[in-house]
């Protein structure tokens, strides 16, 4: 059972940015041994709320009061010196060093007279760390060399090593695979049982509902409404971050799907050459493509992207033969990608919404071979209206929007030319209840405007409930196509899978 006496109480917290109300009058407690999860939409203000724990910014009002001490503000060492680790969604982990070094950032362990670093002590320290994790990599191993899923596992490993007594996880399962997440709540269950508390923050309701001992709702930056683990359920939740219950998923199309936009016949690749792949797509129509990680979606999608090589058979769009030797000549043909991992390689984060727009097609925006900030910002503040992008103007920096909205400012680059083929590689990932909805509209009057769509996705509710045609891969090889009459998860898996 939990211990009755918070561990932690953030009492009537306000922040308040010129012109905006981040949050108002919240309170919020945190005992030890429970999982608490924080829910709402993106701009609900859990990330404020996160960061007035963490010491990054200060409350405007209210008080954080740690083990009955009470606190007008924290700074980020007496935040840590509290116990409150954090798992970032964003992974600050720095490519150039190995797993250990990342682990003990800051706090590195040192020998001798000279006080040089001890890698061999740091990398024996790593080891029971990511061991209790399940991560299978090594202490010494580069972290250039590991996936989205294995650098989320050491984000939270290093959490871990702080000797922390709240873990804040911030969309901690968003890049892991269904194992890795199985793994996951064994250590948010490992962590509880020695009384340390877990702050779960997730838009993926179904493991809230896994793990959640109790639900705190943020909606517009006010309170709204806590569940107790009994009241815990799908829909509670939405209510709470929505204020209303949320329509079906799928939008039927208005009529019948049309000519074939994209066909694959025998198409081999670079990363799994032993594999052909045959694939149609039509206008008109929203193609979800499904499959466990690893089986190969988003490698096929770069190659017909023009990122990787197509080393054989034949690619056909809008009924011309294609064979894109980069991504400029898809984009030339009218063939777009919009990539799982949008910060790194779907936007500039550095660079306003309005230079993101343009980026693709500075040709279209420049008069005399000089680019036009008039009819860069014009542009942009088409696409801002267009798609409803969260920002007081177009010049602001795309690293200070939320998830939402910066894959709303991906689209807007996209949208804002020709596009005759979309691939959407994990589209909502790390976004929150009401943008999806919004962005699985978007899809469904793109697909309307005869436009195909292809929509790679792991998560099983989005595939089922957005999709009009289901393909399913394994190693790299289309095991099946499942018409909308056929759905079912059962399905699915077993196409993924390779059961009978």
């Amino acid at each position: 059972m939990p211990h009755p006496h918070p561990l932690l109480v953030l009492e009537n917290i306000s922040k308040v940015y010129p012109g905006v109300v981040a949050l108002s009058n919240v309170t919020l407690s945190v005992r030890a041994g429970e999982v608490l999860a924080l829910i709402g939409e993106n701009g609900a203000g859990k990330s404020t709320l996160m960061k007035i724990l963490g010491g990054v910014i200060a409350p405007s009002s209210g008080r954080i009061i740690i083990d009955n001490v009470a606190h007008d503000q924290l700074s980020v060492t007496q935040s840590q010196a509290a116990g409150i680790a954090f798992v970032h969604q964003e992974l600050n982990v720095f490519d150039n060093l190995d797993v250990a070094a990342n682990m003990f950032l800051g706090r590195e362990i040192r020998a001798g007279f000279f006080q040089l670093l001890d890698l061999k002590a740091m990398r024996e320290a790593a080891r029971p760390l990511l061991a209790r994790v399940g991560a299978t990599f090594l202490p010494e191993t580069p972290v250039a060399d590991l996936s989205l899923a294995e650098r989320q596992l050491l984000e939270i490993a290093k959490a871990l090593s702080i000797d922390a007594r709240v873990v804040i996880m911030d969309e901690p399962t968003s890049s892991l695979t269904l194992s890795e997440t199985r793994t996951l709540m064994k250590v948010i269950a490992d962590l509880k049982a020695q009384g340390i508390a877990v702050i779960y923050i997730s838009h993926r309701l179904g493991e809230v509902e896994d793990c959640a001992d109790r639900v705190f709702g943020l909606r517009d930056g006010h309170v709204a409404g806590e569940l107790e683990r009994d009241e815990i359920n799908h829909d509670a939740m939405i209510r709470l971050m929505i204020g209303r219950d949320l329509k079906s998923l799928y939008m039927p199309p208005s009529r019948p799907a049309g000519d074939v936009i994209l066909s694959l016949r025998g198409v081999r690749i670079e990363a799994n050459p032993a594999a052909r792949v045959d694939l149609e797509l039509r206008s008109g129509e929203i193609l979800g493509v499904a499959g466990l990680v690893g089986a190969g979606r988003t490698e096929l999608a770069e190659a017909i992207f023009g990122i990787a090589p197509v080393l054989e058979g034949d690619v056909v769009l809008a009924g011309n033969s294609f064979r894109p030797g980069s991504p400029r000549d898809a984009i030339a043909a009218g063939l777009y990608l919009v990539p799982e991992d949008r910060k790194r390689t779907g936007l500039v984060l550095e660079s306003s919404i309005c230079e993101n727009i343009s980026l693709a097609d500075l040709a279209s925006v420049s008069r005399r071979g000089l680019v036009s900030r008039g009819l860069v910002e014009a542009r942009a503040e088409t696409q801002r209206r267009r798609l409803d992008i969260r920002a007081a103007d177009v010049l602001r920096n795309a690293a200070e929007l939320s998830g939402g909205n910066q894959q709303k400012v991906v689209l807007g680059k996209w949208l804002s030319m020709r596009p005759r083929l979309l691939i959407f590689d994990e589209p909502t990932r790390g976004i929150d209840v009401g943008a999806k909805w919004e962005i699985y509209k978007l899809m469904r009057a793109l697909a309307e405007a005869g436009v195909g769509v292809m929509m790679i996705s792991s998560d099983m509710e989005e595939v089922i409930g957005v999709s009009d045609r289901i393909v399913v891969l394994r190693e790299g090889q289309v095991t099946g196509s499942l018409p909308r009459a056929q759905f079912s998860e059962h399905n699915v898996l077993r196409l993924a899978v390779g059961a009978n």
